[in-house]
């Protein structure tokens, strides 16, 4: 896939329509925990869903186990570092972040340092190319589109900030963060050896799911088992999401680059999180101004950071870096 098969603009709608299914996903999961009284079984529960679901569907096609066994030659070859197909322990840790540091930091503030890390991730990893779309310079469009998001966020967040906090445990959900920037590229780089989407989802749910059952067999040895499982189907749809998230962003992270992909999923996440709260609150509470001008704010970011700046000539050793300027500026 290509920008010109696939324009910008539409893989921009997909990744805010995925960020919209991560704060659908962060809703049930939520609420799984909740009910549960334990957010790591819960990750599990989520993370394994999904692997069945993926299962399944690469014992159907065929694509999804010639892109499975083209891995495996790149790996064994060292074509491809074996630390690219670990970008679903990325994903492990945020959860994990998300049961230790969010209900002390509150979701407001680990929400703003989770973005925080990702735009600094998406910046950086753009700079040195290390998703699948090559290397993409560091434009006035791109700083200011970045810088906007992150300030669209806290305003989003604005009115439940408050309150001291440690500081250190605002660490967590900032590695978190950078961790989501360097999944998303290393899941479109393992995609484009692989050939197949499925694939590369298939080995980030593989991976993740490793990694929560170690800390679920630890957690339970220390806690005790969670409560018995809630009986509504609902409950169990955040592993699909998820499938369907990473698998988008594989695909879509060659032509949106890092950046770009976080920023619009991050957009998604707030307006979803905005419907949510309008349509079905969790909460009395009534929706504050600050939240629907950060979400609107969000979006006026993604358009920033997509602006498309003149091609330059191109120097010695950079023509991947032009060809990259001319899809995404």
């Amino acid at each position: 896939m290509t920008s010109r098969s696939f324009p910008l603009w539409l893989a921009l709608v997909c990744a805010i329509l995925c960020g919209g299914g991560v704060a659908l996903q962060s809703r049930i999961n939520g609420e799984l925990g909740q009910r549960l009284d334990d957010g790591v079984t819960a990750a599990v529960i989520s993370f394994g869903s999904g692997l069945l679901i993926l299962l399944v569907a690469m014992a159907i096609a065929r694509a999804g186990r010639r892109g499975f066994r083209r891995v495996a030659a790149a790996l064994r070859s060292r074509e491809l570092p074996w630390w690219y197909v670990a970008g679903g322990s990325a994903g492990a840790f945020l959860v994990l972040s998300q049961g230790v540091a969010a209900a002390v930091l509150g979701v407001a503030l680990f929400t703003v340092a989770v973005v925080a890390g990702q735009t600094v991730s998406g910046l950086v990893l753009d700079r040195i190319g290390l998703g699948p779309g090559g290397r993409r310079p560091l434009t006035p469009a791109r700083l200011a589109g970045a810088v906007i998001a992150l300030g669209a966020v806290t305003w989003a967040v604005s009115a439940q900030l408050g309150g001291p906090v440690p500081v250190w445990l605002m660490l967590l959900p900032l590695i978190a963060g950078l961790g989501l920037g360097w999944q998303q590229a290393v899941n479109g780089q393992v995609r484009v050896v692989a050939e197949s989407a499925l694939t590369a989802t298939f080995i980030n749910f593989v991976v993740g799911t490793s990694v929560l059952l170690v800390v679920m067999a630890v957690d339970w040895s220390l806690r005790g088992l969670p409560k018995p499982l809630p009986t509504e189907p609902w409950l169990y749809l955040g592993g699909a999401i998820g499938c369907v998230f990473i698998a988008a962003a594989a695909l879509i992270v060659r032509i949106t680059g890092v950046l770009l992909l976080g920023l619009a999923t991050v957009a998604g996440q707030l307006v979803t999180a905005l419907l949510l709260d309008l349509l079905a609150p969790s909460s009395p509470a009534p929706v504050a101004f600050s939240t629907i001008a950060g979400t609107l704010l969000a979006l006026v970011a993604v358009a920033v950071a997509s602006i498309r700046w003149r091609r330059r000539p191109p120097t010695h050793g950079d023509e991947g870096s032009q060809h990259a300027v001319s899809r995404d500026g």
